[in-house]
């Protein structure tokens, strides 16, 4: 049964080694190695969730049984191992869902490294969430900025390489600022080990030497982990890295690489600096303002978008915000209401992703939403699909976004300051949500009109949409049944049911991130 506590490793170090073994496959191996790792790496983490809520208690792996401070450690409890079966989870249904765009839009030649990119992104997303060493964090950090980077410009094109660079660059400034502080705290407490930095935080606490170096550290870290999460207004660079990546790159971004860096910093507030200490810090006020900023600003930005995409990824900033405002609460209400956040929005943000490009499949390729009206009909999955997201996006009871919203506000009830303006705020975003997510709802679900057709041309047949199912569309328009594309079928299949299990079934999950956040403390 102890054997279960050498998994995380075995993960973390199975999605290492695929990497460079991808390099020398063709394409087509590349993937089917790619996706046995991720299933793989997602039972081993079931495993180890399953062990930890059998004991009740975390357990520390040390590597090659070395102590601090030669040796590094990994920990895992009943959080860690749900988020490393929801990342994997999230992960191949996104793999799945954008299989047809990304064998079509990134070169034969250069397939295999996208693999690459993708096994080295979950070896930095796994180790991120069990690692015990904040070191080790940062250099995972690093690990997975280089790998999404990848992932942005693997097409090659004009679009792609300018977000690609604007997204190196915003992340490594919040990279070089979480080292500041990773040194700053380092010279403090001559530790690097988690569990080891908060016994000499909480000394210096109660000595009371060193509170603005401290202070500073603390800071430091988080508005590092902050641009590098696109918390607004450090969010210029993701509509682009989102919009115009592959399809399956943008599910990812969106759904999992900016949760590792909140996890990680959820791991800094518990396990680091300790969660009383960050509680009566100043810094919560300031993720609390800029988390409202950002739920209201980055649903403005999206109703001005005429992109579909751009329009999905903006709303990711509102989400952002979501979680950082449940952060500046300052209680454990708060943090589980934002870690649950973190799911559902994993688990609906991909959808919309997967859903948005059947949606522009069968409108000629277009995204913008003059071009989108009847796509709903002529896909007709992608369209419930869409709508199941933007119905979770703007809080439905049913699915899975009511439930983060309403957890938001028990968190805010009874607040002495932040009650008024956390309710305010879910109140004026929640409306802003509908405004253009039902927009987009009932954009592709309104007739489409059809130009008229020139009667020579329609003689002649040189109009090729004249024949077939397709009949009397404009050319480029088309419809996609299930059976065209059966593997974005299931994964859109999936993400809907996902997303109404967490709607409709939430305490389970709840109950576990609770139970994960006293294994933290």
């Amino acid at each position: 049964m102890d054997f279960i506590r050498n998994f995380p490793f075995f993960s973390i170090v199975l999605s290492l080694f695929s990497g460079p073994l991808s390099s020398i496959l063709g394409g087509k191996w590349a993937k089917r190695v790619n996706l046995a790792v991720i299933v793989l790496c997602g039972i081993l983490s079931g495993a180890v969730l399953w062990y930890v809520c059998r004991t009740g208690e975390a357990f520390v792996y040390t590597m090659g049984h070395f102590p601090a401070p030669w040796g590094n450690e990994i920990r895992a409890g009943i959080l860690e191992a749900l988020l490393a079966v929801f990342f994997c989870a999230i992960m191949l249904l996104c793999m799945l869902g954008g299989a047809r765009e990304r064998e079509a839009e990134i070169e034969t030649s250069k397939q295999n490294l996208y693999y690459i990119m993708v096994n080295l992104l979950l070896c930095s997303l796994l180790a991120l969430i069990y690692t015990n060493d904040l070191f080790t964090a940062y250099v995972f950090v690093e690990i997975n900025t280089i790998s999404a980077c990848g992932l942005i410009m693997i097409k090659q094109n004009g679009r792609t390489i300018e977000a690609a660079t604007r997204y190196m660059i915003m992340s490594l400034l919040g990279s070089g600022l979480l080292l500041l502080g990773l040194c700053f705290l380092y010279d403090l407490t001559g530790h690097l080990l988690m569990s080891n930095i908060q016994e000499s935080v909480h000394a210096l606490v109660a000595s009371g030497q060193y509170q603005r170096p401290l202070l500073m550290a603390i800071c430091l870290m988080c508005v590092g982990l902050a641009i590098k999460s696109a918390l607004f207004p450090f969010h210029t660079w993701l509509p682009d890295a989102y919009g115009y990546s592959t399809v399956s790159s943008a599910a990812i971004l969106s759904s999992l690489v900016s949760k590792g860096y909140i996890f990680l910093l959820v791991k800094i507030f518990y396990r680091v600096i300790g969660f009383d200490v960050f509680s009566g810090s100043k810094v919560i006020h300031v993720l609390f303002a800029f988390g409202i900023a950002g739920m209201i600003m980055g649903s403005v930005d999206a109703i001005r978008e005429s992109d579909i995409r751009r329009m999905i990824a903006y709303s990711s900033v509102a989400q952002i915000g979501y979680i950082y405002m449940g952060f500046g609460l300052g209680t454990t209400e708060g943090v589980t209401a934002s870690i649950y956040h973190v799911i559902c929005h994993g688990a609906t943000k991909s959808l919309l992703f997967v859903a948005a490009s059947g949606i522009t499949d069968a409108s000629g390729g277009s995204r913008y939403f003059k071009d989108l009206n009847g796509a709903g009909h002529r896909n007709r999955l992608a369209g419930v699909a869409f709508t199941a997201g933007s119905l979770s996006m703007v809080g439905v009871p049913m699915f899975a976004g009511f439930i983060s919203k309403l957890f938001f506000s028990q968190a805010a009830v009874g607040h002495d300051i932040k009650m008024l303006p956390t309710l305010i705020a879910l109140a004026i975003s929640t409306i802003l949500n509908a405004v253009y997510f039902m927009k987009t709802v009932i954009r592709i679900y309104s007739p489409l009109k059809i130009p008229v057709i020139d009667e020579k041309a329609a003689e002649t047949g040189s109009q090729e949409t004249m024949t077939g199912k397709n009949a009397g569309l404009p050319e480029g328009y088309r419809e996609i049944t299930m059976r065209q594309q059966p593997v974005k079928a299931a994964a859109m299949i999936l993400f809907i049911l996902l997303n109404i299990m967490l709607g409709l079934n939430s305490e389970p999950l709840i109950g576990l991130i609770e139970r994960g956040l006293r294994m933290f403390s």
